[in-house]
């Protein structure tokens, strides 16, 4: 009796054991589909793709896109979004160079102008759409415009950092021992990673932690969800909304300073079409426009697709930057039906195991 007790018990575990989630599929998916393309590249094109460089400059050219697309992430599953960012990050690089270069400033004022600026756009953006109640593509638009013109009115011309202390800081790289490729000569040459990739990495930990263990991370997916759900479960709905754009601000203010230490310049073009890439990075991680799913980890995969297939239309020989926007525009396209396809066939899935 005892055994077939346990037999019982088992089997109803089993019966029992919670489908995976939304989100953690999406995860999957886009995963999947990065390691897919970065092998296809290896074995069609060999080259760069076999040099384990090209990898990690994946994370050295792009880690201020990441950092702004977490942001992106974290407003998308409120519901929300912010096509703001990518003016916020030209208006960082700016004015802290102007300020190191024109007062005296080192590195140390650079980070504060950075946060201060994504401060003061996330809490005026934040307060406007969550208690003020204007449409977010308006509000962000706004901001949008109002970075780009601010940039120029800051200087006109483009300006790099000649402080010896933030260059130093910039220039700097870690080794990974053991990992790089033979030159021609035969002599080995250690990959490297920047300074600005140890910042995504402690940022990636931060926000997946807080997303997975902590209330406001949960409130986070409850009111992107649905929050007229949120608000009757006793959830502070605006409140959430303000701390969502908030962060979003805060982390467009490290992207700002991150992207800086890697070009050590201002200029009004900097992280041109940022803003575009870091939503579409958010989908492709499997972030719902419509909010309530979304990953930072998918959109660290996310960032890390889009920039894969850019290198593979570039090794085909189409080198024009148009076949890249006709590509990712596809991607995206394809990434958005099957998002649709997927959750729909769970949902109908799911209501037929319920009935």
């Amino acid at each position: 009796m005892a055994f077939m007790d346990k037999i019982k018990n088992l089997f109803a575990k089993k019966e029992g054991k919670q489908p995976i989630s939304n989100t953690n599929l999406l995860l999957t998916i886009t995963i999947c589909t990065f390691v897919v393309m970065y092998i296809f590249g290896m074995i069609a094109f060999g080259g760069g793709f076999l040099n384990p460089q090209q990898f990690f400059d994946i994370f050295n050219n792009n880690a201020y896109l990441i950092i702004v697309s977490f942001g992106l992430t974290i407003v998308m599953i409120t519901g929300g979004i912010d096509i703001s960012v990518g003016g916020t990050v030209a208006l960082i690089t700016m004015a802290s160079v102007v300020f190191m270069e024109d007062h005296g400033g080192g590195i140390l004022s650079s980070l504060l102008i950075s946060l201060g600026i994504g401060l003061l756009m996330g809490a005026v953006q934040g307060y406007c759409v969550a208690y003020l109640k204007i449409q977010p593509f308006i509000v962000t638009l706004a901001g949008m415009f109002f970075t780009r013109g601010m940039t120029t009115i800051v200087s006109k011309v483009p300006r790099t950092a000649t402080n010896e202390t933030f260059n130093k800081v910039k220039d700097f790289y870690i080794n990974l021992p053991g990992i790089g490729h033979y030159a021609r000569n035969g002599n080995f040459i250690n990959s490297y990673i920047e300074v600005g990739v140890i910042i995504v990495v402690v940022v990636l930990i931060l926000l997946w932690a807080m997303l997975k263990w902590t209330r406001f991370g949960r409130n986070l997916y409850a009111v992107g969800g649905n929050s007229e759900s949120a608000l009757m479960l006793g959830i502070n709905v605006q409140r959430t909304k303000f701390f969502a754009y908030l962060l979003t601000g805060i982390l467009a203010g490290i992207g700002g300073f991150v992207y800086l230490l890697h070009t050590g310049a201002g200029n009004a073009s900097n992280a041109t079409q940022a803003e575009m890439q870091a939503i579409a990075s958010s989908i492709i991680g499997g972030t719902l426009l419509s909010g309530g799913v979304g990953s930072v980890v998918g959109t660290l995969f996310g960032v890390m697709s889009l920039k894969t297939i850019n290198s593979i239309v570039v090794a085909s020989g189409l080198r024009q930057p148009y076949w890249q926007s006709i590509t990712i525009g596809l991607m995206l396209c394809f990434f958005i039906l099957l998002q649709s396809v997927i959750l729909s066939y769970r949902k109908r899935k799911l209501g037929n195991m319920a009935g």
